[in-house]
């Protein structure tokens, strides 16, 4: 072997045939590599990837929508009426919005279906449960997306005309996205519960915490909420299903105002509702990510993930080179730790907006941040870490400001890669909550979910197939506004992202193999 290859010592590379080949040789060295073909190695998605792969072109269009992304500082702004911020609700039709990708009425799961039987009645379309039923079976009510509508729900997504929602703005564009308010834990709307102490609160929310936050948001000029985020990573949270710290730094924020600008009773009982959660600050960090990702959207080629949402039968993703288009496949079925009494039996499938967090580098894909969290949604500490450092190898590289302690403060995994995705098998791992399959029951456990492998294999296909999209050239897409260069530009971005301050966006995403 030696003579026909012509090399003294011979080496051996071994790529994906594991057991098959020998750990070790006295005469060859082997060197082998963890490889393996796409999940379900089918020429067509072979072929893609390598059309993909292989263009530079892609590779450039992934890097202008990070750019775009990178370039968007979220800004709590206000609270505002659902009907005063989102056009389709004000248009005179009764439309409701719900989290996940689009889904007809008949194919709802139990707690979406509660939660716009509860809107229905929030709305005053209907004066009874069985009456709001016949308004939706009728078809007589819209029923679209959150996303459709700038807009991100957590679990069903239930959004009506006259709820309150927090208003997220990037104050360079103007560009607003809104969430609603969380509204505690029990019987909530959002599980699908829609008796009278859930539509008393809903009421209360749209009179009085609405109001005295947007008076006490509109005094202080708004939050930062890249602040906020980039401190709640250094003290524990992943900031989506865990947001104790994140939730903790809003009440600093806004404890002085709310006491300033509203009655003594007001203020304490407001005061007293937003501490009465933990998960007060997910539906602002929903917000954020919804508006950093949209910025991320519509780069002509580019395969980076910018949208993942469940309706609770369907799990949906959205791609940047691929338009308005959902990729969706089967709603998984959460892997978790169940509240006394209750089983997967009981549980629906994953449902809601919030996977929004993952798509922007949070959550799931932060978990080394949050070693606490597998105590709720199971795991260990290692697992966390693990968990973080596997998704490097899905996504972009690592954001310059989102970083984690334990890792040397390296940035979060950011900018989801459809094409990795397929490549190597992994996917998105989404921290989440887990809703009974019953309308109203409410929260059950938590868990980790998943992401259909196959909803990537299908984008791939798509960005494939438009090659006029990949071909178009990058010269005539707008750059992003601005982005902030860090104050040592020669450095690499890790080092960057350490000297920034936690309000500096650095204006570059490291990517993550010089960190091995």
């Amino acid at each position: 072997m030696t003579a026909l290859f012509g090399r003294n010592p011979l080496r051996v590379l071994s790529a994906g045939v594991g057991a098959l080949a020998p750990t070790s040789s006295p005469y060859v060295e082997v060197t082998h590599l963890d490889w393996q073909p796409p999940m379900d190695g089918q020429p067509d998605t072979l072929a893609a990837l390598a059309a993909l792969w292989s263009d530079e072109r892609v590779d450039a269009a992934n890097a202008l929508a990070i750019e775009r992304a990178l370039a968007v500082e979220p800004r709590l702004v206000g609270v505002r009426r659902a009907d005063d911020v989102i056009p389709g609700l004000a248009s005179g039709t009764r439309l409701l919005l719900h989290a996940g990708p689009p889904i007809a009425w008949d194919d709802m799961c139990g707690p979406m279906r509660g939660a716009l039987v509860g809107a229905t009645l929030l709305e005053g379309w209907a004066s009874t449960a069985g009456d709001a039923e016949r308004l939706l079976d009728s078809g007589s009510i819209t029923l679209e997306p959150c996303h459709h509508h700038n807009a991100v729900g957590p679990m069903a997504g239930a959004t009506s005309g006259s709820m309150p929602m927090w208003v997220v703005e990037d104050p360079a564009t103007g560009k607003q996205r809104y969430a609603n308010l969380n509204e505690g834990s029990g019987r909530v709307l959002r599980f699908g519960a829609f008796d009278e102490s859930v539509l008393e609160r809903q009421f209360w929310m749209q009179s009085v915490l609405g109001p005295a936050m947007n008076k006490a948001l509109d005094a202080i000029g708004g939050l930062s909420i890249t602040d906020i985020i980039a401190q709640a990573l250094h003290m524990g949270d992943e900031v989506h299903n865990r947001n104790n710290a994140a939730t903790g730094q809003l009440l600093k924020h806004l404890a002085s105002p709310i006491c300033a600008t509203s009655p003594t009773a007001i203020g304490a009982n407001v005061l007293a509702f937003l501490a009465s959660t933990d998960h007060t600050f997910l539906n602002i960090s929903m917000a954020a990510a919804k508006i950093t990702m949209d910025a991320a959207h519509g780069v002509a080629g580019s395969s980076i993930v910018t949208a993942m949402a469940r309706n609770g039968v369907e799990f949906g993703i959205r791609v940047s080179g691929c338009g308005d288009q959902w990729f969706t496949a089967p709603s998984p079925v959460i892997d978790g730790l169940f509240f006394p009494g209750y089983t997967t039996a009981d549980a629906a499938a994953d449902l809601g907006d919030s996977a929004i967090t993952e798509t922007a580098g949070l959550g799931g894909l932060a978990m080394a941040a949050s070693p606490a969290i597998v105590r709720f949604v199971g795991g260990t500490p290692d697992t966390a870490v693990a968990t973080t450092v596997r998704m490097r190898e899905i996504t972009h590289g690592l954001h310059p400001t989102y970083t984690i302690p334990i890792l040397g403060f390296a940035g979060c995994p950011f900018g989801i890669d459809a094409r990795a995705v397929v490549d190597t098998g992994i996917v998105p791992v989404i921290n989440t909550g887990i809703a009974h399959r019953s309308a109203g029951v409410g929260q059950i456990g938590a868990g980790l979910s998943m992401a259909p492998w196959e909803c990537f294999r299908d984008a791939v296909h798509s960005l494939h197939a438009f090659p006029s999209a990949v071909h178009q050239t990058l010269d005539n897409q707008a750059r992003p506004h601005r982005v902030r260069e860090s104050r040592a530009s020669s450095v690499n971005g890790l080092e960057a992202s350490r000297q920034a301050g936690a309000g500096d966006v650095v204006g570059v995403c490291q990517p993550w193999e010089t960190l091995r």
